[in-house]
């Protein structure tokens, strides 16, 4: 793999003037509890980069135990006791642990645990602790430990949907076909988009590859996603289109707002729909940088057509380990899934066919109906 052609890539798509920095974050450890970030956000003055805008370059990673909308256990408590947080980090750890035990290679999938962890069971348990990685902290933000990451509601869960409305589900219709074409997969299955809402807006980890790359120029923003190799690009001071097209991540225009950098995204297509909204959907994101290792994110997400008033919630970036370089991500390299997909719902096609020709072979033909077949009577 090439690593440096990635890199430069990334350089170019930012650099509209000027020259795009080519330092990194230092390797810490990756999910920085950032305890200390409450002690020093106050008096943190962020860097300036060359152009006098608040530095956000290097590579960055929200990987995180905390989920979006906060179980139920919690009630209307934006924060866990500490209590808390070791037990969800312990049983974190104790799955990791039985996920890097050996395993016999002569194991059936039918003969794996019925629950191997993480969701998966039987024949799923394909994603052991070996492939993913979705976090090993609770996510802080000034240093509490969160039960979720919207704040906006007292139940830290997303809003019901106001009255008659109509939110799109953008897979139905491909459902109803599914394995019939590649394009009646979702985009996560043909490697063109994340599983979940990696790129965003708005940004969530997903299972693995939580890592993020952001370079800077004058006038646009460029964030790398790992999660499925794609790239964001943000307009700083422009406007939105009004061509009709709808980008994969929306239109994202941004701003500067001292020391945070203000994002505004429309237009998303309707294959991108976030949590039910698409066409009249506008997410708003603020990224500050509140400590030498943390970027704190913010967001709040409208659609008067789906909800009766604004949502959102908060969580901390912290740097990612490593090198500072994002390897690309090759979701078709080796992967048989789509292929298995489809040539598994041919033979699914086949065996029916077969099915109703054996069925209609072994079906007796109806009785014909007797005739006379004499000649009438003459008349006398």
């Amino acid at each position: 793999m090439n690593t440096s052609r990635y890199v430069v890539s990334l350089a170019v798509a930012a650099l509209c003037a000027g020259t795009v920095s080519a330092a990194y974050a230092d390797p810490t450890p990756q999910h920085d509890a950032g305890s200390s970030t409450h002690k020093t956000a106050a008096a943190f003055k962020a860097p300036l980069n060359a152009y006098g805008q608040p530095d956000l370059e290097g590579t960055w990673t929200n990987a995180s135990l905390t989920v979006l909308e906060r179980p139920t256990q919690y009630g209307d408590r934006k924060a866990m006791t500490e209590d808390e947080v070791k037990k969800v980090e312990g049983a974190d750890a104790k799955e990791v642990a039985a996920g890097n035990a050996p395993t016999d290679p002569k194991v059936k999938t039918t003969d794996l645990p019925y629950n191997c962890g993480r969701g998966f069971s039987g024949a799923g348990c394909g994603y052991n602790s070996g492939w993913i990685d979705p976090g090993n902290a609770v996510m802080r933000v000034g240093g509490e430990p969160r039960t979720s990451f919207i704040t906006s509601t007292p139940n830290g869960r997303i809003p019901t949907y106001k009255t008659g409305a109509t939110p799109g589900n953008p897979f139905a219709a491909m459902r109803a076909h599914y394995g019939e074409n590649p394009e009646n997969q979702t985009l996560g299955e043909r490697c063109l988009q994340s599983f979940g809402n990696s790129a965003g807006p708005v940004m969530l980890p997903v299972l693995y590859n939580n890592n993020y790359e952001i370079a800077q120029s004058k006038d646009t923003v460029a964030i790398l996603v790992e999660m499925v190799h794609d790239v964001r690009i943000i307009h700083i001071g422009a406007k939105h289109r009004t061509d009709g097209i709808r980008p994969w991540f929306g239109d994202s225009i941004g701003s500067y707002e001292g020391s945070t950098l203000v994002v505004e995204t429309t237009n998303y297509p309707q294959q991108q729909a976030f949590r039910g909204s698409w066409k009249d959907l506008k997410v708003t994101e603020r990224f500050t940088r509140v400590g030498p290792k943390r970027i704190r994110y913010q967001f709040t997400v409208e659609d008067p057509t789906v909800w009766d008033s604004p949502w959102g919630g908060e969580y901390e970036f912290s740097p990612s380990t490593g090198t500072g370089v994002i390897y690309e991500y090759a979701c078709h390299e080796g992967n048989y899934a789509l292929e298995g997909i489809l040539s598994g719902a041919r033979a699914d096609e086949a065996a029916s066919a077969a099915k109703q020709k054996a069925t209609a072979e072994a079906t007796p033909a109806p009785a014909t109906p007797a005739t006379n077949s004499a000649p009438p009577a003459k008349k006398q």
